[in-house]
């Protein structure tokens, strides 16, 4: 039986993560969280502690040997000295910290690759909740790396493109679901040439599963995007197909988007595009198509979320 401490893993990429390893009779699952939303999942052991009050941590942690941590709300550096202060030297085999491509710094060499240039500040010309963001992400993961070097332990960085599927509690599928089943008009940008590229929640879990214990993954951080270029009204347009309904679309300049402040959730004249490649070569990864994946999506939403509010 391999132990698996997994940190934060009550929403949702962590909770589709422990849902679906709960699934396999080989793992010993132990959750920490604040206790604010109990999985209450058969066979999942929750410990409630804060993971940045370190004694807490270390006295509510059950004295195991864990073969693979898992953290998915690490955002500063603190975030991992903590928790590596509450575990007993050698207590862990590999560290998996989910990180971001948030990370990179603004480039026209396209698709980013993991060794492309990172953030060396924060950015505030995306405003105060999203300033730090990609630069402490980044930050983590060279604390993750220092203290692991020191330990002589492995760690894995994942860092997911734009994620979506069940549980996605940010606005991004979810803001397009509620429009088109509300009748309301869709208001997209005129010129149509951001694209993007996206990773199926259900498939960030299922790498996470394949780099536990992988040599291959060791010491490694990876990009996890699909190859597809998705644009707005491809976004859209796939959303019209999977659910059946009509859509009204109208256009509008980003100019007027910005000033009516529509809530669009992705950028409107920048490119977001990664190479998940890598981890395709290394490991064998293969990510589920955009409108499989978003069928799946709209299909969870059609059943809970949009059930639930008739």
């Amino acid at each position: 039986m391999k132990n698996v401490l997994v940190i934060g893993g009550s929403y949702f990429v962590g909770k589709v993560f422990v849902e679906e390893l709960s699934g396999k009779p080989d793992y010993s699952i132990y959750v920490v969280n604040r206790g604010n939303r109990p999985l209450n999942m058969t066979g999942v052991k929750e410990i409630v502690s804060n993971r940045n009050d370190v004694e807490q941590l270390r006295r509510n942690l059950p004295q195991l040997k864990w073969d693979v941590v898992v953290d998915f709300c690490a955002y500063a550096p603190k975030d991992i000295s903590d928790v590596m202060a509450a575990l007993p030297e050698g207590s862990f085999q590999q560290y998996i910290f989910i990180s971001t491509t948030s990370i990179y710094q603004d480039t026209l060499a396209l698709p980013v690759r993991e060794d492309s240039p990172k953030l060396t500040g924060p950015q505030p010309e995306l405003g105060p909740q999203a300033a730090f963001y990609g630069f402490n992400k980044w930050r983590t993961e060279e604390e993750l790396v220092k203290h692991c070097q020191k330990l002589q332990a492995r760690y894995t960085c994942l860092r997911p493109a734009i994620i979506y599927g069940k549980y996605n509690y940010a606005p991004r599928e979810r803001y397009f679901f509620d429009l088109i089943n509300q009748g309301k008009i869709v208001i997209l940008p005129d010129i149509d040439l951001a694209l993007f590229q996206f990773v199926s929640v259900w498939d960030v879990a299922h790498i996470i599963m394949v780099c536990m214990g992988n040599e291959k993954a060791y010491n490694m951080a990876f990009n996890l995007a699909a190859d597809e270029l998705i644009s707005y009204r491809r976004f859209v347009g796939v959303i019209k197909e999977v659910s059946g309904k009509r859509v009204a679309i109208r256009t509008a300049s980003i100019e007027v988007i910005d000033q009516q402040r529509i809530p669009l959730p992705f950028p409107l004249d920048k490119h977001l595009i990664y190479s998940g490649r890598l981890i395709h070569d290394m490991l064998g990864i293969q990510y589920t198509p955009f409108e499989g994946g978003m069928k799946r999506t709209y299909d969870y939403y059609a059943l809970h979320e949009l059930a639930s509010s008739n």
